[in-house]
């Protein structure tokens, strides 16, 4: 099962596709839901889950937030199709176009796309702020992936109890002697 199967969806949210890569290459800080401008041909791609998050930013251009490097595919056989990586406009309050605009230009943060998700029939975009990470972050990103994962299977082991410490091995590998099936008589 993907990871967006096993991510809870909150409620009146039907999850399209989600950035797998973002919280590995990045620290992530602020979080903004934002509208799309899109085709009607985009919608019918995204409501059978096409598309791609992985390399997709946004840029502020004469006030208005563009997300760019998003892969709609191109629908088939569609009268009006569009371009699969054209520049989508967000739509966001002035405030929070602000909020982005301070962040990208005093902290040196970039804006990415996180996932893109159905909202009460509509197409949203959740963006962060985001810092890149050096690559001895990213190694410690996962070495505590690598540890959360040992816990849980820990504690996996720890309930299931059916084996009550033992080890699924044999038991001439685990160096225990067969019982004698013949009784003392």
């Amino acid at each position: 099962m993907s990871r967006a199967g096993k991510e809870k969806e909150r409620e009146g949210e039907k999850l399209i596709v989600r950035n797998k890569r973002a919280t590995f290459d990045y620290t992530l800080d602020d979080r903004f839901e934002a509208g799309l401008v899109l085709l009607g041909s985009e919608v019918k791609m995204l409501r059978e889950g096409a598309a791609e998050l992985t390399d997709s930013w946004c840029a502020i251009e004469n006030g208005e937030v563009f997300l760019k490097g998003v892969n709609i595919p191109v629908m088939p056989g569609a009268a009006f199709g569009h371009e699969a990586k054209r520049p989508r406009k967000l739509l966001l309050h002035e405030a929070e176009i602000e909020a982005i605009r301070k962040g990208v230009e005093r902290e040196g943060m970039t804006v990415i796309a996180t996932r893109l998700y159905f909202k009460n029939g509509r197409v949203k975009a959740e963006i962060a702020l985001a810092k890149g990470k050096k690559t001895v972050d990213k190694r410690e990103s996962l070495k505590e992936k690598d540890a959360a994962r040992e816990a849980r299977a820990a504690i996996a082991r720890a309930r299931g109890g059916g084996d009550r410490g033992r080890s699924s091995a044999p038991r001439a590998a685990r160096g225990e002697a067969r019982p004698n099936p013949r009784r003392p008589e």
